[in-house]
Order: structure tokens, then sequence, then C-alpha cells
């Protein structure tokens, strides 16, 4: 299984997007990002129907972000993302009749559970704002970290 980059780059277009006073076009982003603008519009559509973005359309379109970053959490974009894989490893369905088979998902399911969980926690106590460089609070007037 692949590893799926959404979050990280959606919390780094975030970041990056914050304080624009004009949009960013979604080939602005996908350069940045290095993949192709119909997937950054599929990505930001998400944030947009979660109300985290907004987009304009036409030749000087583009998205905004519509809340502030110390409103949003790492589990809120990740929730807009639809929720992508957190782990490539699980269990096997290979041999369902096997009772080994059967002993080890299931210590694997409560393994992956209990580390899901909390890493989910740990996504809910971390803001958007926590990952602006300490420069950029201090031109906002926010105390530096």
């Amino acid at each position: 299984m692949r590893a799926d980059f959404r979050l990280a780059r959606m919390l780094h277009v975030l970041v990056h997007i914050h304080g624009r006073t004009e949009t960013t076009s979604s080939e602005e982003l996908a350069e940045m990002l290095g993949t192709n603008p119909v997937l950054v519009r599929r990505m930001m559509g998400g944030l947009r129907n979660a109300g985290y973005v907004r987009s304009t359309a036409g030749r000087n379109g583009g998205w905004m972000l519509a809340v502030e970053l110390d409103q949003v959490t790492v589990l809120d974009i990740y929730e807009a993302l639809e929720e992508p894989v957190i782990f490539a490893v699980g269990p096997s369905l290979d041999h369902p009749g096997c009772a080994v088979e059967q002993a080890i998902n299931s210590a694997l399911d409560v393994a992956l559970a209990q580390a899901a969980g909390a890493l989910l926690r740990e996504f809910g106590q971390r803001r958007l704002s926590e990952f602006l460089p300490k420069a950029a609070l201090k031109d906002v007037g926010a105390p530096a970290a």
C-alpha cells in the first residue's frame, strides 16, 4: 500500500495560504506540492465542503482560508479528507478458517485500534496555528512559542 500524503499536503497548503489577501490558484498550489491541479482541487473540495476554505471561480479564482488556523485541528482536516487510512499494516485474510491467523489478526486489530486512537487524540490536540513559523506569529502580534 502506498503512503497517503493528503493530510500532510493539505496542512502545508492551509498554513501557506493563511493571511493571504488574494486567492491562490490550484495551479500555484499544485506547483508548490509537485502534483496535478486536478488533485489539488479534489483535496481542497473536501476542505471547502467542511467550511475551512472558500473558492472562487474564473480567471482570478482560487482558494482562501475561511477560518483562523487556531480554530482548526489536524483532526478536523483529517476528517474533512474523509479519514485517510492511517496504517498500511493490517490483518491477513488469506486463511479465515485458520486458528493461528485468527489469533494474529485479533492481536493486530487490538494494537492497531489502540495506536489509531492515540494518534487521533493527538491530532485533536494540535491546532494548525502551531505550524506557523515563529516570525509569522510575531508579525500578527501573537506570543512566540
